[in-house]
């Protein structure tokens, strides 16, 4: 355990980010699955409005520095491709 008050506080604050990197990362994986899913079940509308989010929360996702931009222009990238073969 750190003895100095700045390393307390940079503790706290490090769980306290740890805890919000997890829960984006968490709605990222699950805003995915629903678009996979909705591209999946056919549905053109109910696809389109889940890509739409997916995207959303990707880009949400990279500009906090929770994933790092190519890796979410990856995940962009297929899920478009999936969504256009729908079409």
């Amino acid at each position: 355990m750190p003895n100095i008050k700045s390393a307390k506080k940079r503790v706290l604050v490090t769980s306290v980010k740890t805890l919000q990197n997890r829960m984006m990362k968490s709605s990222l994986k699950t805003a995915v699955k629903k678009a996979d899913a909705a591209i999946d079940s056919g549905d053109k509308a109910k696809a389109a409005a889940a890509v739409k989010v997916a995207v959303k929360v990707i880009d949400k996702a990279a500009a906090k520095g929770v994933i790092h931009k190519n890796n979410a222009a990856h995940k962009k990238s297929r899920i478009a491709l999936k969504y256009n073969k729908l079409a």
